[in-house]
C-alpha cells in the first residue's frame, strides 16, 4: 500500500517528514519496518536506485543524505537497502534522480562518469554516481587513494575501477565549465562561504526539525502492526526502553536492517536513538576518549586514531564508507557479534560501558559485556549510552591486525589485538583479546598468565603460545576452518612479538619498534 503523503506547516508526531527535490515530503500509514529502497522502488517509482545484495554491500542502493552539522549541511552516502525510511525523519534525501540541474545538464558526477567511459553494464552506476556527489559536496582535491577509499563501498564487476577513479578527478574539472545551480558547486563542508542554495537547504531542515518524539504505527505485512518512537532527548529514550524492554534500539540500522531484508524478521517496536543529542557526543579528555552510543563511526574514527594509529587501520577497514557513515561504534559493541571488528580491540585497551536504566547508570567492563552467544549483561529495560576508551601510557605496546578474505569490506576471519606494558626486557602486564575464535569476543586469559612476569623473547614465546591452545575452541564455517583460526591467532601473536621486540632479521632490541 502506497502511503499516503501531504505537506504540514509542523512536524506532526505520527507522520515522516524530510526533503526530497527541494520539496518536504510527508509520509504516513508506513511499516516501519519498511527500507529507504523498497519505499523509492514501489512506492515512489523512483528506480535509479537499484537493488543489488539488499545487505549493504554492493553499493547499488546508495543515496546520500544531508543532515545540518552547525550552521551548514552534511553529505553522507548510505545504503538505501538497510535504512528504515522513518529514519529520514528531519533529514534531506537526495537520488540520483534528483541530481540534474534546472537547465537539464547533468551533474558533474554524471557527466564525468559518462565522459569518462565509466559506466559499463550500468547497474552499478547510479550507486557510484551517488557516493561520487558525496565526495563533491564534501571535499576539494580528494587524491587518489582517497577516491578508492571512498569508492571500496561501491562494486563494479565490468571492467574496474580506472575509469571510475577517472571520473572522480574529472567530475571537479567538468563543476567549472556548468551553468548549473549550487549542487553542481563542489566541496560544501569548507571554510568557503555558504551558497545561496545550501542557506535554503539548512532553512529547510531546521523547519522540519523535531522538538518532541515521533511515535509511529503501521500495518505489518502478516496484518498486524509494528509501532515505531524516535525521542529526542536521553531521559525520553530511558522512559521508553523501560517502557518497552522488548523494543529493538536502532541506530544505523547496518545490523538490524539485515535482520528484516535477510532473515525477513518482524520488529515489532523499533526505538531510534539517532536523534537523541545527548547520545550523538564525543567526549576527549587527557585520559579518556568518550563515544556516545549515537556517534557513527565515520564521526568517530578519526579522533580515536589520532590515539591509536593501529585503530585507524582498522577502522578504514571497517565494513565500507556508507556502512560507516550510518554505523555506531556501540551498536557494533552492543549488538555483540563474535566477529564484530572493534570489540577485541577495546577489550584489549581496557573500554568500559555505561549502561543505563531509567536515570540510573553503571560502568561495567567490556570484557564482561558478553556472557553468551549474542548474550549480553543488559538488563531488562537497560540500554548502553556510551563507551569510554582509556588513554594508554606512551610507553605501552598496542597492535591490533584484522585477517579476512578482502582487505575492503568483508567480515573477519579472526581479529586479534595485543596490549603490552614492559618493564626493562620483563612483560609487567599484557592483555590479548581475540574475536572470531569463540562464540563472544574474549581475552585469552591463560595466554596471558604465562606472559605476565616473564622475559619478552624468544624463551617465553613458546610457553605463551602453547597456553593459547586452552584459551580457544575456534569452529568451522565458510569464513575459515578451526585449523586455520588456530593457525592465524599464533601467528598474530608472533607478528606482534616481532614488532614490538625490533626484530631486524639478526638481533632484537626489547620494546623497540621496527
Amino acid at each position: 500500500m502506497i502511503a499516503s503523503q501531504e505537506r504540514r506547516d509542523r512536524a506532526p508526531d505520527d507522520a515522516i517528514r524530510f526533503v526530497l527535490d527541494g520539496e518536504v515530503h510527508t509520509v504516513r500509514g508506513i511499516d516501519p519496518n519498511t527500507t529507504l529502497l523498497d519505499y523509492l522502488r514501489e512506492d515512489l517509482r523512483r528506480t535509479g536506485t537499484k537493488e543489488g545484495c539488499a545487505e549493504g554491500d554492493c553499493g547499488a542502493c546508495t543515496v546520500v543524505v544531508a543532515e545540518l552539522d552547525g550552521d551548514r549541511p552534511r553529505f553522507r552516502a548510505i545504503n538505501s537497502c538497510i535504512k528504515f525510511v522513518p529514519t529520514l525523519d528531519g533529514k534531506e534525501l537526495f537520488t540520483v534522480e534528483g541530481l540534474r540541474a534546472e537547465n537539464g545538464a547533468l551533474h558533474p558526477a554524471q557527466q564525468a562518469m559518462v565522459d569518462c567511459h565509466a559506466s559499463q553494464c550500468g547497474f552499478c552506476t547510479p550507486g557510484f554516481v551517488m557516493s561520487l556527489f558525496a565526495l563533491f559536496r564534501s571535499e576539494s582535491a580528494p587524491s587518489v587513494d582517497r577516491i578508492n577509499d571512498v569508492l571500496a563501498g561501491n562494486l563494479c564487476r565490468c571492467t574496474g575501477y580506472r575509469p571510475i577513479v577517472a571520473a572522480a578527478q574529472q567530475m571537479y574539472r567538468q563543476a567549472g565549465e556548468t551553468d548549473g545551480d549550487w549542487l553542481h558547486q563542489p566541496f560544501s563542508n569548507g571554510d568557503r562561504e555558504i551558497s545561496p542554495g545550501e542557506t535554503e537547504l539548512v532553512a529547510r531542515l531546521r523547519g522540519i526539525r523535531r522538538d518532541g518524539t515521533l511515535a509511529l504505527t503501521g500495518p505489518s505485512v502478516d496484518g498486524g502492526t509494528h509501532s515505531y518512537f524516535a525521542p529526542t532527548n536521553v531521559a525520553d529514550m530511558a522512559a521508553l526502553v523501560r517502557e518497552h524492554p522488548d523494543a529493538y534500539l536502532l541506530a544505523g540500522g547496518t545490523d538490524i536492517g539485515l535482520w528484516v531484508t535477510k532473515a525477513h524478521r518482524d520488529l515489532d517496536t523499533i526505538i531510534y536513538l539517532g536523534n537523541v543529542p545527548e547520545l550523538q557526543q564525543l567526549r576527549v579528555t587527557d585520559t579518556d576518549i568518550e563515544v556516545g552510543a549515537g556517534v557513527t563511526v565515520t564521526d568517530c574514527q578519526d579522533v580515536i586514531a589520532e590515539h591509536f594509529e593501529d585503530l585507524g587501520e582498522l577502522f578504514r577497514r571497517f565494513a565500507s564508507p556508507p556502512i560507516r557513515n550510518a554505523a555506531t561504534l556501540v551498536g557494533n559493541i552492543a549488538n555483540g557479534s563474535p566477529i564484530g571488528d572493534s570489540m577485541p580491540a577495546l577489550i584489549c585497551l581496557g573500554a568500559t560501558l555505561r549502561l543505563r536504566a531509567g536515570e540510573k547508570t553503571r560502568e561495567l567492563p567490556l570484557e564482561d559485556f558478553y556472557l553468551a552467544y549474542q548474550k549480553t549483561a543488559l538488563a531488562e529495560g537497560e540500554f548502553v549510552e556510551s563507551v569510554t576508551i582509556p588513554l594508554t601510557p606512551a610507553d605501552r605496546h598496542f597492535r591490533t591486525y584484522k585477517i579476512s578474505k578482502r582487505f575492503d569490506q568483508d567480515i573477519s576471519a579472526v581479529c586479534g589485538a595485543f596490549c603490552l606494558e614492559l618493564d626493562g626486557s620483563t612483560c609487567r602486564s599484557v592483555r590479548i583479546a581475540y574475536g572470531g575464535m569463540a562464540a563472544i569476543p574474549q581475552r585469552a586469559s591463560q595466554c596471558e598468565a604465562a606472559l605476565e612476569g616473564k622475559e619478552w623473547s624468544d624463551a617465553t614465546l613458546p610457553d605463551a603460545l602453547a597456553a593459547l591452545e586452552h584459551d580457544y575452541t575456534p569452529i568451522d564455517d565458510m569464513r575459515a576452518s578451526a585449523g586455520y583460526r588456530r593457525m592465524v591467532a599464533h601467528n598474530l601473536l608472533r607478528k606482534f612479538f616481532l614488532e614490538t621486540s625490533g626484530y631486524d632479521g639478526e638481533t632484537r632490541v626489547v620494546g623497540q619498534r621496527r
